[in-house]
């Protein structure tokens, strides 16, 4: 009997100029633009919230637009929202008067992952809650300028490693690191790293030491 060995995986590597743009900080100056664009959206947009009772008090403005999006129109007309599961589950917070901390939870929302786009503080994860706020302003049936900060979100979360590098991730992320890669406060006892920042393997930041 003969034993045959199948390779089941195929390595496939991102052609050099998707490496570059997302990786290399000559080019973190096009990701500090889009970031200080979506950073400045979300804080103007909170603090807009944040002096208005019906956000911060008692939630009214957030119950308004639940109700409006949930709300099922005669035909021919179309509902807002377009998934049956999406449309019950705004319905039981609506029940359940979770308004009342929704909204606030919202503008606390806004209002911190502009302040951490724009300082540049863990960009990777406040670009990420902040395209899931898009994308439930767009589940529930609101555009506006929300499917193009959620684009331009996913470019950011792609380029992480470098979209802070004009900003406080250019020191928190070597200090701190990854989960996947300790930083230098959590390297303790580890054997020296080609790399000196939570860039990858190939480090873009800071050249390897010869």
């Amino acid at each position: 009997m003969t034993t045959q060995t199948y390779r089941t995986t195929t390595d496939f590597q991102d052609p050099s100029f998707v490496r570059t743009l997302l990786g290399n900080p000559n080019w973190a100056w096009l990701w500090l633009v889009a970031r200080l664009y979506v950073g400045y959206t979300w804080l103007t947009s909170g603090l807009g919230k944040l002096g208005n009772p019906a956000w911060v008090q008692t939630g009214e403005a957030l119950k308004g637009f639940w109700e409006r999006a949930v709300a099922v129109p005669e035909a021919p007309a179309r509902p807002l929202i377009a998934f049956d599961w999406y449309r019950a589950f705004i319905q039981a917070l609506l029940d359940s008067g979770s308004y009342t901390w929704f909204s606030k939870l919202i503008v606390a929302g806004e209002l911190l992952v502009g302040v951490a786009l724009i300082l540049g503080v863990f960009t990777g994860i406040a670009v990420f809650i902040g395209g899931f706020m898009n994308w439930n302003f767009m589940m529930a049936g609101t555009a506006s300028i929300n499917p193009i900060l959620f684009t331009i979100s996913v470019l950011l979360i792609l380029a992480w490693k470098t979209a802070g590098w004009y900003g406080l991730d250019r020191w928190l992320l070597p200090l701190i690191g990854t989960p996947w890669q300790p930083g230098e406060l959590f390297s303790e006892g580890r054997e020296p790293s080609q790399s000196a920042c939570g860039c990858g393997d190939v480090c873009q930041c800071v050249p390897a030491a010869t």
